[in-house]
């Protein structure tokens, strides 16, 4: 990041006041192709679709380089099965069965890889049918689970990844997906975890996306609340069913060919489905440009959990423990954790700015190419986040006694910084 892009990016911010990014709005008329890396640099893409937050699509060749484009598709543009097999048969791999709706997505088993590719074949050989279903294999943590060949390399676009960062840091997790399947795969209705931005990339194969903008998802919303599962069945015609779907905007289309890379905006829901053999690389990430989306986030997780058990609010020891646990456990995170994250990502940024890096100095696989530019605006950010988090009275109900770093400490350094570095 350059002076000008954080400048631009921090009046933006100033704009908002604290309010989350990319809310209601109208469905733009089209996807922007980005044709040549050569002529799209971090800056437009900054400013032009992470700002914004609205999706674009990248074209093949951003991925040509890809070991994966090379060993794991066939000349024909088929995946490469035997490849696969001989690196990855052994690995088991979660699958799911999109002929089976759970709520309002696929129930999971686990397999081994040369198990379901054998599934795969016979699938292809019956006409794309079988008596075991449609079955996808979804969020396969390749890169966590084995020591990967060289499968892709993190396009500088995406290198301002906090969530793979802090799961790094960690050791123990990360966002970073394989998805595989036949023609007729499909990812029912959407909006990724904790709002966060996501990008795919299909390494073979072809995608059918359909998007909504943030807000326009509460249109289509059945009569009891709840949110379709299929967007394209035709029981959301029904007017008793779906009473405000005439006031949704049409869904933006997008048909995404091989090699092709889809940047997917914070909040906005989406369904996908595969119109050829596929395999897909997806992560998900949050950076500073989405941060504040994460946060309204999970306090809209907490007030549903809070609105579940408030019958017990009275009865309940340590009611709002309990209220944090329950989160937790359904989201994957709660306030502690959130606190934990911010912190992370805060004594790194500040690390840097210490040691006054020049641009490119950070190293590792979600930090590459960020300089003292990049560290001060994510400083800034995280300032405003964690000044929210700390007001918030179900934050202040949090036991931070066992905390390594107070968050009234951490938001003072924060702060000191922001103001050192305003005109770096």
């Amino acid at each position: 990041m350059d002076r000008e892009t954080r400048a631009f990016a921090e009046s933006h911010f100033r704009r908002l006041r604290g309010r989350p990014a990319g809310g209601v709005g109208a469905t733009p008329g089209r996807v922007d192709f980005i044709e040549s890396p050569d002529s799209f640099s971090y800056a437009d893409f900054f400013k032009g679709y992470l700002l914004p937050n609205v999706p674009c699509v990248f074209s093949s060749s951003f991925t040509e380089g890809w070991g994966s484009r090379r060993r794991w598709v066939t000349p024909g543009g088929k995946p490469a099965f035997e490849h696969l097999l001989r690196n990855y048969g052994d690995v088991v791999v979660p699958v799911a069965n999109c002929g089976v709706r759970e709520y309002n997505s696929n129930p999971k088993e686990h397999m081994l890889l040369r198990d379901y590719i054998s599934y795969w074949k016979d699938y292809i050989q019956g006409g794309y049918s079988s008596p075991r279903g449609c079955l996808y294999l979804k969020d396969w943590h390749l890169c966590r689970d084995s020591s990967a060949e060289d499968v892709f390399t993190l396009p500088v676009y995406f290198s301002s990844d906090w969530l793979n960062e802090y799961w790094d840091a960690l050791d123990v997790d990360d966002y970073r997906f394989i998805y595989m399947g036949p023609a007729g795969t499909w990812s029912p209705f959407h909006a990724d975890i904790f709002c966060s931005f996501s990008w795919s990339v299909n390494i073979c194969g072809r995608k059918k996306w359909f998007f909504f903008p943030p807000g326009q998802e509460e249109a289509l919303r059945d009569c009891h609340g709840g949110l379709p599962y299929d967007v394209t069945s035709p029981a959301l015609l029904d007017s008793r069913l779906y009473p405000m779907r005439k006031h949704c905007s049409p869904p933006l289309e997008l048909t995404q060919e091989a090699g092709e890379m889809v940047f997917v905006p914070s909040g906005w829901h989406h369904q996908v489905h595969n119109l050829e053999d596929t395999i897909s690389i997806n992560h998900n990430w949050v950076n500073g440009c989405n941060l504040a989306n994460m946060w309204h986030f999970l306090q809209q997780e907490l007030r549903a959990v809070q609105q579940e058990v408030s019958q017990w609010r009275d009865t309940m020891p340590d009611w709002d423990h309990h209220c944090q646990v329950i989160m937790r456990s359904c989201s994957g995170i709660n306030f502690e954790e959130f606190y934990h994250f911010l912190k992370i990502i805060a004594e790194r940024r500040l690390l840097l700015l210490a040691k006054e890096l020049g641009p490119g100095d950070i190293e590792g696989s979600a930090g590459k190419g960020l300089g003292p530019q990049q560290a001060a605006f994510d400083v800034s950010r995280i300032a405003e986040v964690l000044a929210s988090v700390v007001a918030h009275p179900d934050f202040q109900r949090v036991d931070t006694s066992m905390f390594s770093l107070q968050p009234g400490e951490l938001l003072q350094q924060l702060e000191e910084v922001v103001a050192a570095t305003a005109s770096l």
